[in-house]
């Protein structure tokens, strides 16, 4: 899928983590097993059709020729995982069938997907009416057991353009330290205290909301136990078309106030700023401030033309690049960011599962900017934002400040077009920071940790830019 930045509702302050599509030689795999190729797309997709185990099948191969890890894959656990979920849909619905037994699998994928096949027609076939419901399942268990945090399959109206944007939302934005999606699978990404940073309108203007206070219970579950997030965070952070009422307790620690609300999503206007890409402005009058959203097309092009309107007429002394709540996009964007900052150096490097890399050097047709750099990072910077982050870390050209970055970057997704006109996306290669040093589900630790308090989001501090603009004073 190509990263966009996506917001799950129009409520979230936080950009949620998204893959980014790397332009690469188009590649396919027949499925000798009989579907149709499993090949790149040319254009948008057409209208949606029902999926089938045919789709399904598809998919299967198409993974296990295409996935980074496809060639080396025991795909043993694909299968397993598609099977799991069939079994949990057919009990959910109160339907099991005698025919939902696994079958044995051998390792042989030819001979496996064969068995497999036999097994799900005559579950399926018992129970008609749940035949779409299951197939879906079955296909997003099979992606989700790829464990991979760049690969998913595409398969609705939001899902399939992700720039689709639907305009509700609790108006409520959370700390920086937590990404809701992320939390089931990798609840390290997640620190207590859950709170407030922001109130951008909707609901939570209307339940009396303010900057700092501590979200206690989700629906009735404490966001963390024993310091470890808990699914409950989740709630926050609902898929197009999912949201539903929240229910939050909540602590304000200036008054000690305890008090329960239900904030229901709904349309509410938002701040046109703050949906902006790119913001700037001049602090201390010689440091420029740009905050970058994401790695949008011309996204670093239109970071350069802020800086240089900050120049103008005057001596800079230093950026500050606010990457906080940067959930990616463009590779490409990336690398040519921070090429503005240095030459002839490598950014990261693109691995296969047997070692072979390409590489990403710099572009050294953007012009050197020449100036001090800090950066502030955060849970929310994932993607291309921590290619940047690493970048600028391993080679020396600036400083880190705030917090770890997400540990969202597996590689960069190439989409797969399904005979149902759905998108199935993974990386072909997998991600490595300028030292070969492993960044997914690690992040890469600022040089100077500084993390946001409830207190500080109370009295309207940023202690992060604080510290960075010290740095660049000194």
């Amino acid at each position: 899928m190509t990263t966009a930045i996506r917001t799950a509702t129009a409520g979230l302050a936080l950009l949620l983590v998204a893959a980014c599509t790397a332009p690469a030689p188009p590649r396919s795999e027949s499925n000798t097993a009989g579907s149709s190729v499993c090949a790149r797309p040319e254009g948008a997709p057409g209208a949606e059709t029902a999926t089938t185990i045919d789709v399904i099948e598809q998919a299967y191969f198409c993974i296990l020729g295409n996935y980074y890890s496809g060639a080396t894959l025991d795909a043993r656990s694909l299968l397993s995982a598609g099977f799991v979920a069939l079994t949990q849909e057919l009990n959910r619905n109160g339907r099991d069938v005698p025919e939902a037994a696994m079958p044995a699998l051998t390792g042989d994928r030819k001979a496996d997907w064969t068995a497999f096949e036999t097994t799900y027609r005559k579950t399926t076939d018992q129970v008609p009416d749940l035949r779409d419901k299951l197939a879906v399942v079955t296909l997003e268990a099979m992606v989700a057991g790829l464990g991979d945090n760049h690969a998913r399959w595409a398969h609705d109206v939001a899902e399939r353009h992700p720039d689709y944007y639907d305009g509700d939302g609790y108006g409520l934005g959370l700390q920086a330290n937590v990404n809701g999606p992320q939390v089931e699978g990798n609840p390290g990404v997640a620190l207590p205290p859950l709170f407030v940073t922001t109130v951008q309108g909707g609901a939570a203007q209307a339940a009396g909301l303010r900057p700092g206070d501590i979200i206690e219970s989700i629906n009735g579950s404490a966001p963390f136990i024993d310091g470890k997030a808990t699914p409950a965070i989740a709630a926050l952070y609902p898929q197009y078309p999912q949201a539903r009422p929240v229910r939050l307790r909540l602590l304000r620690q200036s008054t000690g106030r305890r008090w329960s609300v239900t904030l229901k999503p709904g349309l509410f206007q938002r701040d046109l700023a703050a949906l902006q890409v790119v913001q700037s402005k001049l602090l201390d009058d010689d440091i420029a401030y740009v905050r970058l959203r994401g790695f949008a097309p011309d996204s670093a092009t239109r970071v350069f033309k802020a800086i240089s309107r900050q120049r103008t007429g005057r001596t800079l002394t230093g950026v500050v690049l606010d990457l906080r709540g940067n959930g990616g996009g463009s590779p490409m964007e990336a690398t040519r960011l921070v090429s503005a900052f240095a030459h002839g150096k490598v950014t990261a490097y693109q691995c296969t599962v047997d070692g072979k890399c390409e590489t990403s050097w710099t572009d050294g047709t953007v012009e050197l900017l020449n100036l001090p750099l800090v950066v502030l990072t955060d849970r929310s910077c994932a993607s291309a934002c921590e290619h940047v982050s690493a970048a600028v870390k391993d080679l020396r050209i600036g400083r880190l400040v705030g917090t770890r970055t997400a540990g969202v970057i597996s590689g960069p997704a190439q989409p797969y077009l399904l005979s149902n006109n759905t998108l199935l996306s993974f990386p072909a290669r997998h991600h490595l920071g300028p030292n070969r040093e492993v960044i997914d589900r690690i992040g890469v630790p600022p040089d100077h940790h500084v993390p946001l308090t409830p207190k500080d989001a109370a009295a309207g501090r940023d202690p992060a830019l604080a510290k960075a603009l010290t740095l660049l004073q000194k």
